[in-house]
């Protein structure tokens, strides 16, 4: 069966040249001016800001933000004594002043804004606190532990007053802006069906950390690790490991899922929770005493499209998104966009009516060409060509996730994704983990603002 209306035939009669490349070279995209740091930023217009957790992803951050102009670290905070150092050693300064208690930082009159990277289950006080203090907040995703912790974050960020970014930073991505180009320009036709993925193959992917050496009950404040989670004997594991355990963390949902679901809502301008899910899954190979699959599954019905997640830690299947629309597909693949289109022009049924007689089939023919006359060979429509972009090589849509951030904070205008922003993705998180451990339909009921079994 041929889905090409145009014949050998017709291709010569309209002779070479007429049509366009069906695909094109990779493009490399260019960074923003935004980090780029067009001229030094004045001292007086300098942002203090403080990191409150600066385990492994708090020091992905301090070392980021030495690319970022007019920003400066003047305090790091963690339960962990020996990410105090580790700390220091990501801002280049050794005597940048360190603490357990974060409250001592809130306390600092030249803290402009906090950096809150810490579990999960920790960010709704900090958060607060911080909002109390008049701080503005960069905050790690997801948002939320639980439903209610995300909209008591979201009225205190607007009682406040606070500039807030929440830390999926594809939507600072500059490949991210292009893919929300090329969706609003309606190239792609009616998109309903979105598909995405991130799967990870190794024990570091799954959250299985090395235990420090000097990891103890001296160098741990284990009691302020817990906060309000049950309590339990000092476990290294579970500090080190949180992201397994449902009493910290949100497991595949809050780590990964949240990046697809923030990334989707940017790309199709969504701003609302699913309005339900179903999950499946399970625990397969890393059967370490966590709590949390190691691969699962959820489709999500928003009221305009369907979505398909996975995460899988498995295998090595990397990052993915496919927006499929009537007109084109877009992926977005690791570091790579492509755009390809689709013929959609109109052409007679080429299959069934082989199912004819002949005399029929040649009917329907002529009267469909006399429907749809060709047009002249100069007149035909010029096809849309395949585009493809890529990033540039070392760019960190961190160090710009950042620079938009602090730049909401000199301006007081919000980003994109800030506390509602953020908050709608997190309870995408918690519709995937309500429906996998309760084995049912995990349905959003916006006038009371929680999770329903369907």
């Amino acid at each position: 069966m041929s889905n090409n209306p145009l014949t050998r035939r017709k291709f010569i009669h309209l002779g070479t040249g007429a049509l366009a490349a069906t695909s094109a070279a990779k493009v490399v995209l260019q960074p923003r001016v935004l980090s780029a740091s067009p001229r030094p930023v004045a001292p007086s217009d300098t942002i203090r800001f403080a990191s409150i957790g600066t385990g492994i992803r708090g020091c992905e951050h301090l070392e980021a933000s030495l690319r970022v102009p007019g920003i400066e670290c003047v305090a790091v905070c963690d339960l962990y004594d020996s990410r105090h150092i580790a700390a220091a050693e990501a801002v280049n300064n050794p005597n940048v002043a360190v603490t357990r208690d974060y409250r001592t930082i809130l306390d600092r009159k030249d803290v402009d804004s906090v950096l809150i990277a810490t579990m999960d289950h920790q960010h709704r006080h900090i958060f607060e606190d911080a909002c109390a203090a008049g701080k503005d907040i960069y905050c790690e995703k997801p948002m939320s532990h639980t439903v209610e912790d995300g909209f008591a974050m979201v009225e205190t960020a607007r009682r406040h007053n606070r500039m807030v970014a929440i830390g999926s930073q594809r939507v600072s991505s500059v490949l991210y802006a292009k893919a929300k180009e090329i969706y609003d320009s309606g190239k792609l036709g009616e998109v309903f069906c979105i598909n995405a993925y991130w799967d990870r193959n190794s024990p570091s992917g799954a959250w299985v950390y090395p235990i420090p050496p000097d990891a103890s009950e001296t160098t741990i404040d284990w009691n302020a690790f817990l906060y309000n989670a049950p309590k339990r004997a000092y476990d290294p594991v579970r500090f080190f490991r949180w992201r397994c355990f449902t009493d910290y963390g949100e497991g595949l949902g809050g780590d990964l899922f949240v990046h697809l679901l923030s990334g989707i809502h940017f790309v199709t301008g969504t701003n609302t929770p699913a309005l339900r899910a179903q999950s499946t899954g399970g625990l397969y190979h890393f059967k370490d005493g966590r709590d949390f699959p190691d691969l699962i599954e959820t489709f999500y019905d928003y009221p305009n499209f369907r979505v398909t997640l996975r995460c899988n830690l498995n295998n090595d299947g990397g990052e993915f998104i496919g927006f499929y629309g009537t007109q084109g597909t877009m992926i977005i693949k690791d570091a790579t966009l492509t755009y390809s289109p689709q013929n959609t022009r109109p052409q007679p049924e080429d299959y069934s009516i082989f199912g004819w007689p002949k005399s029929l089939r040649d009917q329907y023919l002529k009267q469909w060409h006399a429907e749809h006359p060709e047009p002249e060979a100069l007149n035909w429509e010029v096809d849309s060509e395949v585009e493809s972009y890529a990033l540039p090589h070392g760019y960190s849509d961190t160090v710009d996730h950042q620079a938009n951030f602090y730049n909401a904070v000199r301006t007081r205008k919000p980003v994109v994704e800030n506390e509602v922003f953020g908050n709608n993705t997190a309870i995408g998180c918690h519709l995937a983990n309500f429906a996998y451990f309760n084995k049912s339909i995990a349905v959003w009921d916006d006038s009371q603002k929680k999770i329903v079994k369907g």
